[in-house]
């Protein structure tokens, strides 16, 4: 059987290019193009090591040697663990995918016995398959990671309890400018507020003053207390799961 070695290192090129960029995507690290390259063109070359006689153990310990090399060159030294996890997180989930679809197509069942068809998947359609699994994952983890800033939040305010539905916002880092306290959005039109604060703001596109007041306490997830919590009212109805309210960054 013969085998192209320049052939092996295109096809272990485009696998580790894919990983690492949805490693950066994923963990949101602004890389330039060129590491991610390099970083596959360290992972890609990794594969003339297996032309080479050596132990088990020499070969796990050259793997994670080129992984380091691997994560350095495209992250650098900043969250080194985080980058290293997300890349073996990644090459499971890619590679389960995978040779799950290729034994799907390659095995059928007779009882409890598998038996190969002499099928299997064109590398090719691997190849094709392999970035949308990228794609849906990516798309799946985003949309984990916003269900999971919902919260339930209770407010106490002129002896009444208000109940509602609100979103963890990493983005909003509105501060009073006075006490620099955390200031929370909320929109609720039926709520009557007295000694109105106003609480200056600006952003990209504009700049103003926003109504807000204070609560005695806010509980969230109905175990952890704040006192004394700045709220800003909004005039418009927030377009994020249906929330009544943004909650600052520095909680939770």
């Amino acid at each position: 059987m013969k085998i192209y070695i320049d052939f092996v290192l295109l096809i272990n090129f485009f696998f580790d290019f894919l990983i690492l960029l949805t490693v950066s995507i994923i963990l949101k690290r602004k890389i330039k193009l060129y590491r991610v390259i390099l970083g596959s063109l360290i992972g890609s070359l990794s594969v003339l090591i297996l032309f080479i006689n050596i132990s088990n153990l020499t070969l796990f310990l050259f793997k994670v040697l080129i992984s380091i090399l691997m994560i350095i060159s495209t992250f650098g030294f900043k969250d080194f663990i985080k980058n290293f996890l997300y890349l073996y997180f990644v090459s499971i989930v890619l590679g389960g995918f995978l040779y799950f679809i290729n034994n799907t197509f390659s095995y059928k069942v007779d009882g409890l016995i598998f038996i190969n068809n002499g099928f299997s998947l064109n590398l090719l359609i691997l190849l094709i398959i392999s970035p949308i699994i990228i794609y849906i994952y990516i798309k799946e983890n985003k949309y984990h990671k916003k269900t999971n800033n919902l919260h339930v939040v209770t407010i106490k305010y002129l002896d009444k309890i208000y109940t509602y539905s609100a979103y963890l916002d990493t983005g909003n880092n509105l501060y009073d400018p006075y006490f620099h306290k955390p200031v929370c959005i909320l929109y609720d039109k039926n709520i009557n507020i007295k000694n109105v604060i106003y609480i200056p703001y600006n952003t990209l596109s504009e700049e103003g003053m926003l109504k807000g007041f204070k609560v005695e306490e806010m509980i969230i997830d109905n175990k952890d207390i704040y006192k004394n919590v700045l709220i800003g009212i909004s005039e418009a109805k927030f377009n994020l799961f249906s929330c009544d309210m943004i909650l600052h960054s520095s909680y939770l």
